[in-house]
Parts: C-alpha cells; structure tokens; sequence
C-alpha cells in the first residue's frame, strides 16, 4: 500500500530525457499518468511526444496567422524553397521554428516574414496566441515563451525564386 493516499496522486506527471542523453528517447516528452485497475483508462500508460512534434505544430500554427508570409531566415529560406520542390524530400514545416521540451513546459523559437504593410506587433501578438493555443491544446505542455524574430518583410511586387532583372550593361 503506498504511502499516501490514491487522491492525493497526480493523474498526470509529464516526464523528459535530458539533453545530451545518447539515449534513442532523448528529446522526447513523456505524458505518464496512473496505473492499475483503478485508474481511469485514460490515464493508463505512457505517451511520449518528440521534439519534431511540438515543432511541427507551432510550425502549422504560425502560418495560420495572417501578416505572415513564411518561416525561416535567409538560408534556410532558400534551402527550404529548393527542398520543397524535390519529390519525397517533405514540406520544411518545422522550417524557422526551434523549440525544447522539458519535463511539463516547452519554449519556441520562431524565425518570420511578414507581408508589408502589416502591424509586425499584432502579428506576433497573433502568432504567439495561436502557437500558444495549439501546442498547449494537442500536447498538454504549457508553453512559457513563444519568441518572434522577423528576419524581412514580403514586398508585393517580390516573387520568390524570381529571375533578377535584366543589367544596364551587357
């Protein structure tokens, strides 16, 4: 019989390798809850969510916001765009995005463009409630910082990958 009482128990407890680890689970969230006959069904076991996880959906998540035009600084911009157009070689959502996940948190690093013209305040502030909203809701992680770095501003008249204008001089 354990020491304290049944009710007194969390019925979740969020569990973490640590960085660093060489483990094959390192980088993995574990949302663990009770066990035994007497728990709830729910709580049975163990979930682990990895770090490409959490990415993915603050990546999702902050291209939903209008006044952002793309993820992703420079480099990784023009990588991503050449990616993208192989076949199989998958869709950068995780592209511009950082995040770590600890034992019950997780913090996220966003890289953005936005469009000209658009309040890049409002913007981030949007960003940050949806990136917030959708981890917190799908994960169960609380999310304690959400940080926006705009590397441009999507000009209208830009097209990506476009052909340079032709020189004065030939």
């Amino acid at each position: 019989m354990p020491d304290r009482p049944i009710e007194a128990t969390a019925m979740t407890e969020n569990i973490t390798s640590g960085g660093g680890d060489s483990r094959a689970d390192a980088g993995v969230s574990a949302l663990q809850g009770r066990t035994g006959a007497g728990a709830p069904a729910e709580t049975r076991g163990k979930t682990t969510i990895a770090d490409g996880v959490v990415a993915k959906i603050a990546g999702m998540a902050a291209r939903e916001v209008p006044g952002i035009y793309g993820l992703g600084a420079g480099m990784a911009r023009a990588f991503g765009a050449v990616r993208e157009r192989v076949p199989g070689a998958g869709g950068g959502v995780t592209r511009g995005v950082k995040v770590e996940v600890g034992e019950r948190q997780t913090a996220v690093d966003l890289d953005v463009v936005v469009e000209y013209g658009v309040s890049i305040v409002e913007v981030a502030g949007g960003a940050r409630t949806n990136v917030i909203s959708a981890v917190e809701r799908m994960t169960g992680l609380e999310v304690v910082e959400v940080n926006i770095a705009v590397d441009d501003v999507h000009l209208p008249d830009e097209e990506e990958g476009a052909e340079p204008a032709e020189g004065r001089v030939r």
